[in-house]
Formats: structure tokens, sequence, C-alpha cells
């Protein structure tokens, strides 16, 4: 079957996710005809995995405007906009709703398996730019199938691809045979199953994000009604005052409570912070509980579980054959590195960008959200917003619209870059002097 003319073709959208689906609408919005596939059974189906957490963003900054337009005829009410959505909250009360809209527009449980040019590899280069994408795909029963598309939007995430516990980023030596007792994601200890397998126990954390700050968190609120509860907070550098994020100099109120509910866990005892560790190993004790080796051969007291949250990796095993720029570091497109390298990151805030910072050698192609982000951390929903806004706008033939800056985003209050120090010391001399340390963040007795 020959593919049809490009123009006649549908954006292809990978994910029906908060992004992909925003995609969308902006698309739709344009007068331009989307094709969501979505590898889940729902919209939303990363997000609705993680249900039980709360987002530090309030709902009138995870509800994308041209969303809320296609929204609106529908008789759909916005929640308070003041307010802080769960997981599952976002997920039952806005992507799902703005999926029904979209309609047919939105196929599920479609895997996309590989992106190409219609009859060219990545090496052909003759009239490469003038072939529609093709895209395969396989479904829920294990069929396979294509699509034909005149651009294509990758919102798939990163969520299915967490990083390891392992320093170097491979897998820690014994991590995959410690898997009954690891878990990569922040458990629901509202689950009463869940709950069991902690309480009482002595936990490992490893990472020093948003995510870690909320697993200690709760951990340190289960501490409180179960005996015997700890956690051991496994830090790869030192401590500093940026260690626990911004705390009161956040313009996000809710992300600066993360970190001093964090701070409030070690600071109560509910967890002992384990500084410069590396992690090398995970071996096993004769009770089967785990013991972490580090690489200068540091063994830590054997824990019950371990939780690893560590960031997430882009998985772009299905873009091979298209030719992407990509940062050599970060995964992340080559013009937008810069802006969000965590290595040099400084004070929080990364400039708005779209289709200019999102290109690729590859016409057309489009990595965004949390996947255009690469290994980077730290991603917003509204930055993501912005992004798909400019793409359709590009797409549309509006360049000036496409170039616009139309968002402002909140400082986190932290200095210099997102953590990656080994030393407090180093920490201090990056932050430049460029903000003062947050208020309420000494730590006592560092």
């Amino acid at each position: 079957m020959n593919a049809p003319a490009t123009t006649d073709l549908p954006v292809v959208v990978i994910g029906a996710g908060p992004i992909g689906l925003a995609a969308a609408a902006h698309l739709v919005e344009r007068g331009i005809e989307p094709l969501v596939l979505e590898a889940g059974p729902i919209a939303g189906t990363a997000v609705r995995e993680w249900s039980h957490v709360r987002l530090f963003s309030t709902w009138g900054e995870v509800v994308d405007p041209a969303a809320e337009k296609l929204l609106a005829p529908t008789g759909w009410v916005e929640p308070d906009p003041a307010t802080y959505p769960s997981g599952g909250d976002w997920a039952e009360r806005y992507l799902e709703p703005l999926a029904e809209v979209l309609g047919r527009r939105v196929r599920y449980d479609a895997t996309v398996t590989g992106v190409s040019r219609t009859g060219r590899d990545r090496i052909a280069d003759a009239d490469r730019d003038a072939q529609p994408f093709v895209i395969h795909y396989t479904a829920a029963d294990g069929s396979e199938a294509r699509v034909f598309a005149r651009a294509v939007i990758d919102a798939s995430g990163t969520w299915s691809t967490p990083g390891p516990a392992g320093a170097s980023g491979l897998t820690a030596l014994g991590e995959k045979s410690a898997a009954d007792r690891v878990t990569y994601r922040v458990p629901d200890l509202k689950d009463p199953a869940v709950r069991a397998r902690y309480a009482g126990k002595r936990t490992a954390v490893i990472g020093s994000g948003a995510s870690a700050f909320t697993a200690l968190a709760h951990l340190a609120d289960l501490a409180k009604d179960e005996q015997g509860t700890h956690a051991a907070w496994i830090l790869r550098r030192g401590i500093s005052g940026s260690t626990f994020g911004g705390g009161e100099a956040d313009q996000l109120p809710a992300r600066g409570a993360l970190g001093l509910a964090a701070k409030a866990a070690v600071d109560g005892g509910y967890a002992d912070a384990v500084t410069g560790f590396r992690t090398e190993a995970v071996e096993r004790d004769t009770d089967g509980r785990l013991v972490l080796v580090s690489e200068d051969g540091r063994r830590l007291d054997p824990v019950d579980e371990a939780i690893v949250l560590t960031g997430f990796r882009p998985d772009l095993t299905f873009l091979d054959e298209l030719r992407l720029g990509l940062d050599e570091r970060l995964q992340a497109p080559t013009d937008l590195a810069p802006l969000i390298d965590p290595n040099q990151h400084s004070c929080g805030t990364v400039y708005p960008h779209g289709a200019n910072e999102l290109s690729h050698p590859e016409k057309d192609v489009y990595l965004v959200g949390m996947k255009s982000y690469g290994r980077a951390p730290t991603f917003l929903a509204m930055t993501g917003y912005e992004q798909v806004r400019s793409i359709a706008a590009h797409l549309a033939g509006d360049q000036e619209a496409a170039e616009r800056v139309e968002l402002t985003l909140p400082e986190t209050g932290v200095c210099g870059g997102a953590g990656l120090f080994d030393q407090p010391e180093a920490a201090e001399e990056a932050g430049g002097g460029c903000c003062a340390a947050p208020a309420g963040l000494t730590i006592g007795g560092c």
C-alpha cells in the first residue's frame, strides 16, 4: 500500500498523558488533525500508577488552556485552581474527560515499536523530508499495524525507564536479583498490603529529588504509628544548604514543603542521612535482607527494603531510524540541553522554549514533556504545555506565535546545579552567591 500525500495525514502524538493530550488539543485548535497512540488502556495510564502522590503544582498550573477550551462546551468545571490534585485526581477529573472529548483521535492499547520515514531508513538522503512518517505499533492482542503521519510528537514520557541504584548509571551488582525487595516508585502507604511491607522495617531510600522527599515524609508518618519503622536516606553527595530544596524560598510552596518534610524526617530521627555513598553492589545477608555496598567499600547495615528514586531516562529505541540531535550527556535536544543541564543550571529556572529549541535534524519530529528533558530532573507540566503550544503553531505555519514566549516559570529558590556535587563545600562554591541559603534549612550537627 502506498502512503497517502503528506498534507492529508494527521500529526501522530505518542502518549495520552498530560502533555500528549495537550498537544492534541493545541493541534485541534489550529485546525490540524491529531492521532494519539497510547500504549495503555486508558488516558493517563502512567499518571494513574502514582495516583496516591499529590502534585506540588496547583490545578491552575496543570490544566492546559487549549484543553480547557475543548472541555468547556461539555459542561466540564475546572476544580478549584488554588488546590493541589493527586495523580489520581489529575487523571480522573481532567485527563479522562479530555480524552473523551478527543474521541476517536485517541487510540488505546497501541504500543509504538518504531518510527521512520516511509521508504527511507536513517541512512537514505534522497527526498527524505518529502516522505511521510510511518509509525509501527502493536495492539493488546499482539497484532501489528502502522499509520502514516505528517509530523510526530513524542510525548511518551520516561515513566517506564527509571534510573537504577548503581551510581555508575548501570544497575548495581545484585540489584536485579534483589528485585523482590526493591521498588522504583514512591510506595502507596495507604494501601494495607503496601503498608505492611514497610511497617516496622528498615528501608533504604536512594535519591535526592522530590520523589525521595515524598518517600521519606511518608515513611516518617508511618514510623509515628508503627514502631521499628526507620529509613536510611542514601545520598551520592554531601549535605548542603540546597539538599532539601528551596523551602520557603521556592515559588511553588508545595514543592518547597516537600523538602521541609524530608528535613523534618531526618531531624526527627525517623531517617538517617548517609552521605557520599555511591552504590556499587546489593548483597544479601543470611536472613535475605539487603546490604548496600559503595564503590569505596563501605557496607551499610542491612535493610528490609530499598526504594530507588534516582530519576528517569528516555526510551529512544523505537526512534532509532530517525535522525535525532541529542546532547551526548542529557539525551535531550541539543539546543535545549544547555538550558536544563543540572551540572550548571542556576536558581532553578528554565527559559521557556518551543519548536526552535526542540527541533532535530529530522524535520517535524519533536520530543516533548518529560522525554524532552532526557535525564535532567525538575520538569513542570506548564513547561510541556508551552512546548506543544509552540509546536502546534509552527506546524500551522504561524512562526510568530511559535517563537513568542507565553510562560514564566517559578523559581525553586535553590542556587547552583541540581545537586550533582559530592561535597557540601563544592555545592556552596558553585552557588555563585546568586541567592542565600533557604530559610529554615540549616542542618544541625552537620
